[in-house]
Parts: C-alpha cells; sequence; structure tokens
C-alpha cells in the first residue's frame, strides 16, 4: 500500500515541475525586453549615446515567440515598443518625439508584433508536431507489444522490402536472432535464413524454386495463401497482404492442429477448407466422421 500512496505525491510534483518550466519561459522574454529597455535608457541618459535598439528588440521578441508563444511574444513586443518610445523621448534639443521618430516608433510596432506572430505560429506547429510524433510512437510501441503476444507470425516490409517490424512468433518460428531481426534484414535474407538453419521441411533440390516462388509472389502483392511445412513439424499457413504505400504485411498462421497426421498430404488444401469450422462443429458429429 506504500507506493500507492506515493504515486500523487510523484504526479503532484510532476506537474508542479512541469508548470514552473512554463511560467519561466513565459516571463523571460518579457523579463529580458524590461532589463534591455532599462539599460539601453540608463547608458544613453547618464554614460554615453546610443544607437537606435530596435534591433535588439525584435531579436528578444523572436526569442520570447520562440520560447513560449504567441502571448510572452506580443508582450515583449509591447515592452519593445514603450522602451523605445522612452529611448527617443530625450534624443532631441526639446523634449518630444518628431516626425522620424513617429515613424521609426511605428515601424518597430509593426515589425515587433509582426515578429512575435510569425515566431509563435511556428512554435505552435512545432509543438503540436512534436505532440503528434510522441502519440504516433506511443501507439506504434502499444501495437508492437500487441503483435509480440499473439501466436501469428507478423512481418512487416516497407515499399524495398526491407523489414520494418518482426515480431517474437515469427523469430520463434524461424530461430531468427534479434540482432539480425532488428536490422531490418530484406525478404530475401529472411528466405536464406530458413534455409540456412533447416527451417523448411523441403529436399534440398527444392529450396530454391520454393524460395522463388515465395519472393515472387511477395513482390505481387499475391494474397493466395499457402502451407509452410517446417522441419520440427509444425505447419504454418502464410499470407501476403499488400499495403497502400507499396509495403507488405506477411502472416503466419500456425494450422498444425488442422492437418491430423493421416490425412493424405496432397489433400492439405482440401482437409483445411473442409475443417475451417471445426471451432463449430459439435465433438460427437467430428468422431462420427472420423
Amino acid at each position: 500500500m506504500q507506493p500507492s500512496g506515493n504515486l500523487p505525491r510523484v504526479s503532484v510534483a510532476t506537474h508542479e515541475n512541469r508548470r514552473m518550466q512554463a511560467d519561466w519561459r513565459a516571463i523571460f522574454g518579457p523579463v529580458l525586453t524590461t532589463a534591455m529597455a532599462l539599460m539601453a535608457i540608463g547608458v544613453d541618459s547618464h554614460v554615453m549615446a546610443l544607437p537606435n535598439p530596435a534591433p535588439l528588440f525584435i531579436c528578444i521578441v523572436a526569442l520570447a515567440g520562440s520560447l513560449s508563444g504567441l502571448v510572452s511574444g506580443v508582450i515583449s513586443a509591447a515592452i519593445a515598443v514603450a522602451g523605445s518610445a522612452l529611448f527617443f523621448l530625450n534624443h532631441r534639443s526639446a523634449p518630444g518625439y518628431g516626425t522620424a521618430d513617429l515613424v521609426r516608433l511605428a515601424m518597430l510596432a509593426l515589425t515587433a508584433i509582426g515578429t512575435a506572430g510569425m515566431t509563435g505560429l511556428v512554435r505552435k506547429r512545432m509543438v503540436d508536431a512534436f505532440a503528434w510524433e510522441r502519440r504516433h510512437h506511443a501507439t506504434a510501441e502499444r501495437l508492437s507489444a500487441a503483435l509480440d503476444e499473439v501466436d501469428i507470425g507478423i512481418v512487416l516490409l516497407d515499399s524495398d522490402t526491407r523489414a520494418e517490424f518482426i515480431n517474437r512468433a515469427f523469430r520463434h518460428y524461424f530461430s531468427l536472432p534479434d540482432e539480425k531481426a532488428d536490422s531490418k534484414p530484406p525478404f530475401i535474407a529472411l528466405m536464406y535464413h530458413g534455409r540456412d538453419t533447416g527451417a523448411f521441411e523441403l529436399a534440398e533440390e527444392e529450396l530454391s524454386a520454393f524460395i522463388a516462388r515465395r519472393i515472387e509472389m511477395m513482390r505481387s502483392g499475391d494474397s493466395t495463401p499457402i502451407n509452410i511445412k517446417l522441419a520440427d513439424g509444425q505447419v504454418l499457413r502464410f499470407s501476403c497482404t499488400a499495403l497502400p504505400d507499396g509495403g507488405r504485411m506477411l502472416s503466419y498462421t500456425p494450422v498444425t492442429d488442422l492437418i491430423r497426421h493421416t490425412d493424405d498430404p496432397a489433400k492439405a488444401e482440401l482437409y483445411l477448407s473442409m475443417r475451417s469450422g471445426a471451432d463449430r462443429t459439435p465433438i460427437g458429429h467430428l468422431s462420427a466422421a472420423e
């Protein structure tokens, strides 16, 4: 019960840290703009004459928008305009503003607001893209974990016939090491691995033709299911599904229990079609049929 009691504390602490980080980003731009404006006014009034600080303000507005978004950028832009107005106030022989000062303030306001809008929009799109990518990655992780739990071998090939995903069942059926499975091998390499490890219950002189036929079926997207007998006695029903992006999904369904040892191997396909509803056939009727 102790760990359960700690979960809310961890959650609250994590939320608090994220809120503090968000607050820091939100106030960084306005605080920096204010500091630069006061510094420029102070140095210009008491130390030495300074040039127009507008370019520096624009850079700070862009930084604020990229860090925290549109609101922080607009606030920084407003502070920049106000600071520039105070900066220009004492730049004439008599206090006040000339036409040139007003034009520069108007240009600064338009540029600063435009910069805040553009950087805020770019940041929003980037944040949305990252959020979508995280959700997509999480969904892919859950799907991969689910496919690793089924007893059907699954291989996903890209448009270049390289394996992007190989589940645990396929690796088990064909004794495929994780290092090789995770290296995104091409489909032909998977076929040759099965041949080299003696996974198929075929004579050596038949393997080349078998592999060539399988590769041709995969490339053409032929969805006709075929049975593959393994050397350990298991039988897998292979099926190829063409995907919209040009890739392929290969499935290897175990059907060993559907093929009985007393059946004529030459009629395996017939027996499989007859037994497609075996799960719904009463046991008594099944025994009478035998």
